[in-house]
């Protein structure tokens, strides 16, 4: 993989000159000449750059501003006139001296344009709750991920042990808090061009070109394909283009850090214009593994996306996207954060079973950055698919319909156990998913006073194991597993490589029918109702059978190693429909204010529990296969504001209940592979949030602050928290409990500093820039654990360079200045015997980036 990445910079070095040496050469027959000066000061601009429209031919402005242009086309014609820190302009050349004149981009706050509604309007002007990053600023940020994204937007929450065990919730909801299981959708949406992705796993792409991401928190199912319980995601990458554009990014940075980017467009003819795109990132691991001597968590990616852009006319535009991601990073593994006491009797505690084995854990502190496990680390990671959209003008709306393919691979290789004792020696839950998607949507105007947009949406999955799903215990699970003083126990061999494989297979079918209605009453009062009909089907086939440790027929060794694993099936079949929708009142007092109220009712999908199933007396509960549909009702109040014509400032407040919340848990049972779903009776999550930002001549700030509360008003059968386990009950009533991920308090502050200047002879702007995020402590534990808290940490990030008017940057940056050791998650170990692993946030990291883009 490294040397494929290495090779493909070097063809890129190749490949560069001959696209650019291949542009077509315009005839030589007039010259153009002009100048380029600031409008208010009549200063002249160097360094402006001034292309003709259209064509790749272009100049840049001399020490008087001057520029001068060898064209064979005839005047008149346009020019686009740009320079850093000022309004990108088109003036159409009619003599052969022009004098164009450029404001300063500081006079006010541009409107950020969005698609969310399935319409090109202004963020300022939807009755949405909606955070908006640009591409460009997220690449600055070093955003290259949904992960790296959460610092930017504080109420979005993504914990990640691997690429396949991610939760990515918006204001606390969404998915299940720990480990992945495979029978239940999310409740964020997450889109891309218009595209549903359904895994999680999707979370860990790297962003290939993009152009922005839309974060709308709340229900957005009137709008979107899918239903969306807590929010989505709404990435738009850059599209094909009939003007040709490159652009190419190199970083450099510490721990073997390399980031490389390219993406090139142009016509092909006047009706058809292509885009590629190309990303790649690599970086050492931050652990080092004394068992195998090797590092561990590093990044090893590869992203490619090409799309082709058809447009047979003013009316129509048909684009197909196909992408392909491949991770294949040295594994993932954690170390022993702590241990806690149960309620077990002295000899099953963790620290007595280590003693009794004679092993001791080689590092003092999770933060030493050291891990001792006996099995190799794997995850591979493997995405990809093939999209066609087609946008067809028909009234005073457009037809679209979205047509897709997609598919994930996954190849782990997981130490369960978190040491270096051969406890559970194999965990490799293979998987292989498949999805189609198609979705019809009309969105448009009906009169002067009403619009709307109606669709239609299905998806199908088809997701099991590949071909098997292994589980495998060594020599040391007797120790872990010994729940008596029986000799027995330690019978030599009793559970060397015994272990279970399954193979199980889910197919959903997702079904749905959405409308939303914008009704301007008057200039000022809009009222928006929006209505959703859901048909959600599952199947599912589950089969695991137990192989290997002591083969005997002795029935009290049969029994003790029934109490480790068992062979379990189960086939079974849910659905459910429903209907939802929404109500909206806009009320615009002036230009300025937004004011809007939403009430909405909303549902996530019915569940089934395909990770293995709790047993009582012998028995398999069958009746946990089932997961109720969550049922969310959800109120809103926000106002967006315009203080100043550089300003704005937006505050919105929120209540969720949330009935047969669909939570993770876990369960002693090692058979029970990654915890098994259940049902809160009741859950609120409530709170306020205020985004705002300015900008001054040289100066920009911009500041979010999220309160966000979070508890279970009713789940009295919660399986008891780690330090519970062994005692009278193994349920709990955790009424009144925190819910697990979510910070009372967290916000996000930016500023950047700008000032004009040279580099090296380039003219442009010097800027600095840094931004803080930080969050209060938060539950890691489905079940409230006084063990299982997280505290709450900050982390400083900063860069400092020089953007060029001719399309060229530089600049260093850091992340995690201050070296802040924090956790991002911590998890109880399969078991219960008391040990918990701790998910580590990266040290701090610095590096240096060069981007050029024309």
């Amino acid at each position: 993989m490294k040397q494929f990445f290495k090779s493909s910079l070097l063809v890129l070095s190749i490949i560069l000159p001959l696209l650019t040496s291949a542009q077509d050469k315009p005839t030589i027959n007039a010259r153009i000449s002009g100048k380029v000066i600031d409008s208010k000061t009549n200063e002249p601009l160097i360094g402006a750059a001034v292309q003709i429209k259209g064509t790749t031919n272009g100049s840049t402005t001399d020490a008087n501003g001057d520029f001068s242009l060898i064209t064979g086309q005839k005047l008149p014609f346009s020019v686009i006139v740009s320079f850093v820190g000022y309004v990108k302009k088109e003036v159409v050349i009619s003599s052969d001296k022009a004098t164009i004149k450029l404001d300063e981009d500081v006079s006010q706050l541009a409107d950020v344009v969005v698609s969310s509604r399935r319409r090109q309007e202004a963020v300022q002007d939807i009755p949405i709750p909606i955070t908006v990053i640009r591409g460009t600023t997220a690449e600055d940020a070093g955003a290259f991920n949904v992960n790296r994204l959460k610092e930017l937007v504080p109420t979005v929450q993504l914990y990640a042990s691997n690429a396949r065990n991610t939760t990515l919730n918006i204001r606390g909801l969404g998915s299940t808090f720990g480990l992945t299981n495979d029978g239940i959708d999310p409740g964020v949406g997450f889109y891309v061009d218009g595209v549903y992705y359904a895994r999680p796993a999707a979370t860990a792409l790297d962003f290939v070109d993009i152009e922005r991401v839309e974060v709308l928190r709340g229900p957005q199912g009137t709008l979107f394909g899918k239903n969306t319980t807590a929010g989505a995601f709404n990435i738009t990458t850059r599209e094909a283009s009939f003007t040709p554009t490159a652009s190419f990014e190199l970083s450099y940075g510490n721990y073997g850090y390399i980031q490389a980017k390219a993406s090139l467009s142009g016509p092909i003819n006047k009706h058809l214009a292509a885009r590629i795109s190309f990303s790649g990132t690599q970086r050492d691991g931050l652990f080092y593994n004394v068992k195998t001597q090797q590092r561990i968590n590093d990044i090893n990616n590869l992203g490619l996306r090409g799309q082709l852009l058809y447009t047979p006319s003013d009316n129509v535009k048909v684009t197909i996207i196909g992408d392909y991601t491949d991770q294949k990073p040295n594994g993932y593994g954690w170390p022993v954060a702590g241990v806690v006491t149960t309620k077990r009797a002295a000899y099953r505690q963790f620290n007595a079973i280590i003693a009794d084995l004679g092993y001791k854990i080689p590092y003092n502190s999770a933060f030493d950055r050291v891990l001792d496990l006996d099995t190799p680390s794997k995850a591979d990671n493997s995405l990809g698919g093939v999209s066609a959209n087609a946008d067809i003008k028909i009234g005073n709306g457009t037809l679209t319909s979205t047509s897709a393919w997609r598919y994930w691979k996954w190849t782990p290789l997981n130490d369960r156990d978190y040491t270096g004792l051969p406890i559970f020696t194999i965990s490799s839950g293979n998987s292989a998913h498949d999805q189609w998607s198609q979705e019809f949507r009309y969105s448009g105007k009906v009169s002067s006073n009403l619009s709307g947009v109606i669709g239609l949406f299905g998806l199908w999955q088809d997701l099991k194991s590949d071909p098997v799903q292994t589980e495998e215990a060594g020599s040391a699970q007797w120790r872990f597993a010994q729940s008596s003083t029986s000799a027995l126990w330690k019978t030599p061999g009793l559970f060397d490589n015994f272990g279970i494989r399954t193979t199980n297979r889910i197919q959903s079918t997702s079904l749905a029918a959405f409308a939303q209605v914008d009704w301007a009453i008057n200039e000022k009062l809009h009222v928006l109702p929006g209505l959703r009909y859901n048909y959600d089907k599952k199947t599912a086939n589950y089969s695991r059978v137990t192989y290997g440790g002591l083969q005997t027929t002795d029935p009290a060794l049969v029994a003790l190693k029934n109490l480790v694993y068992t062979n379990q099936a189960f086939d079974t079949e849910v659905s459910e429909s429903n209907l939802s929708g929404q109500l909206t009142l806009q009320y615009k007092a002036s230009k300025n204010i937004n004011a809007y109220g939403t009430y909405a009712i909303s549902y996530k999908p019915v569940g089934i529990n395909i990770g293995g199933l709790p047993t009582a007396n012998g028995q398999v509960l069958i009746d946990l296969a089932k997961v109720k549909p969550e049922a969310v009702t959800h109120y809103e109040l926000g106002i967006k504001t315009r203080p100043t014509s550089n300003s704005f400032l937006n505050v919105v407040l929120f209540n969720d209940d949330i009935k047969d919340y669909q939570t993770q848990v876990q369960t002693p049972e090692p058979g029970v592979n990654r915890g098994y779903l259940a049902n809160a009776e009741k859950v609120r999550v409530r709170g306020v949030e205020v985004e705002g930002n300015i900008r001054l001549t040289n100066f920009t700030f911009n500041g979010s602050v999220a309160y966000t509360d979070g508890k279970y008003v009713s789940f009295t059968n919660a399986p008891v928290p780690l330090e519970e386990v062994g005692g009278t009950t193994a349920f709990k009533d955790v009424s009144g409990g925190d819910l697990p991920g979510i910070s009372k308090w967290s916000g996000s502050f930016g500023a950047e500093a700008t000032q004009k200047g040279g580099f090296f002879g380039l003219k442009g702007n010097y800027f600095v820039a840094a931004d803080i995020y930080f969050r209060s402590k938060f539950s890691s534990s489905p079940s409230p654990s006084q063990y299982l808290n997280i505290d709450g940490y900050s982390l400083l990030n900063g860069r400092l360079g020089f953007r060029a008017s001719n399309g060229v940057s530089i600049y260093v940056w850091g992340r995690n200045l201050a070296n802040t050791n924090y956790y991002e998650q911590l998890l109880a170990a399969p078991g219960s015997a008391g040990q918990y692993a701790g998910i580590i946030g990266d040290p701090r990291t610095y590096g240096v980036t060069l981007r050029y883009s024309f």
